[in-house]
């Protein structure tokens, strides 16, 4: 099958959402498919307002169209909702191609908070734009239950994973000495730094030991200057972040408008414990699984979360291989010119069931 997956976020971006789509197209080819991405890197971009470190392409309808045509495709999936998603979504309609699309980040909750945008109106904008796909993949049941909320008919299901094979936990399951002399207990944070991520509800926890933090963002330097006393390290190679997941005593995520989470299971396959407000994303990710402490005070789910065997983080996260999540995507996929099922992958239950 020739699968066009368009996305506005992809390589060199460092998000969740990169990720999950770069192991999503590396599974689906390992099925002997054929993946054609249609990403930015090809057009002129501009910086996203208010996360400059991400460039969106610049009027992309024709370039879009165009590869589209060329490709002819059994199937296309738009996994984001800017101007590549735009462009893919306004060709297939002209075409009179079916296709599918994917529900990957909370944007009205964002628009809300950084430009006081009411989050109703936003939803009915992007309700709108996925009106017309055959299925809107939504990573987590919280999600799902969330969009159908908002009016979204056709919201489907469909869970993330983890790389198992890289995200393993040390030997003895039992971190060693952390890379730098941190305190003890090490309460780590990894991800973006941006308004959404509510950091500010960790940073200012009195914990013992140390905080630590990977990643980069709008707010980077704001929060260095007002938390002097975490250690801030930026961002880091993919393939360095087992070890320093699996240096922490507890994973900290202190969000409340995610879509899923996937940082939080790749802590919990190195065996760390999540510490994580009872909200959808980790609902769906930890849930009551041993992996971590869901709870509406952070500081307690923190302190609860170091005294959690890391054997049973790591057994949470051995739910959700990519495996399942590839087979599953498959079947969701629609033939562009019926619309009917186009997927080819055997029957097997979702990943996280």
């Amino acid at each position: 099958m020739r699968i066009a997956l368009v996305t506005d976020a992809w390589q060199p971006q460092v998000n969740g959402v990169v990720t999950a789509l770069v192991e999503l197209v590396e599974g689906v080819r390992a099925r002997g498919h054929e993946v054609h991405v249609i990403e930015p890197g090809a057009y002129r971009r501009f910086p996203c307002p208010g996360y400059r470190e991400i460039e969106i392409a610049w009027r992309p309808g024709r370039g879009v169209a165009r590869q589209l045509d060329a490709l002819q495709p059994d199937a296309v999936h738009i996994a984001t909702e800017g101007p590549m998603g735009a462009a893919a979504r306004r060709h297939c309609l002209r075409r009179g191609w079916a296709f599918t699309t994917a529900f990957h980040t909370r944007f009205p909750e964002i628009l809300a908070k950084g430009l006081r945008i009411p989050v109703r109106w936003s939803y009915a904008w992007f309700r709108r734009f996925h009106a017309p796909a055959s299925a809107v993949m939504v990573p987590s049941d919280g999600m799902l239950n969330l969009l159908r909320g908002h009016g979204f008919t056709n919201a489907r299901a469909w869970s993330h994973g983890v790389d198992l094979r890289l995200f393993q936990p040390a030997a003895a399951l039992r971190p060693g000495e952390p890379p730098e002399p941190w305190r003890r207990p090490v309460f780590l944070y990894v991800g973006r730094l941006s308004y959404e991520k509510n950091l500010e509800a960790f940073l200012s926890l009195d914990l013992p030991g140390d905080k630590v933090v990977y990643g980069t963002g709008p707010l980077r330097d704001a929060l260095m200057k007002a938390f002097p006393g975490v250690h801030w390290r930026g961002i880091v190679p993919r393939h360095e972040l087992p070890a320093i997941y699996g240096s922490a005593d507890v994973f900290v995520f202190p969000g409340r408008s995610e879509t899923f989470g996937l940082v939080m299971l790749e802590a919990m396959a190195c065996g760390t414990p999540v510490a994580a407000y009872p909200v959808p994303g980790p609902l769906d990710v930890v849930g009551d699984s041993g992996g971590g402490v869901l709870h509406e005070d952070l500081h307690t789910a923190a302190l609860q979360a170091l005294a959690l065997p890391r054997q049973g983080a790591r057994e949470r996260a051995l739910r959700f291989d990519w495996s399942a999540v590839c087979d599953q995507f498959l079947r969701m996929l629609v033939s562009v010119r019926s619309g009917a099922a186009a997927g080819m992958a055997p029957r097997c239950p979702p990943a996280g069931a």
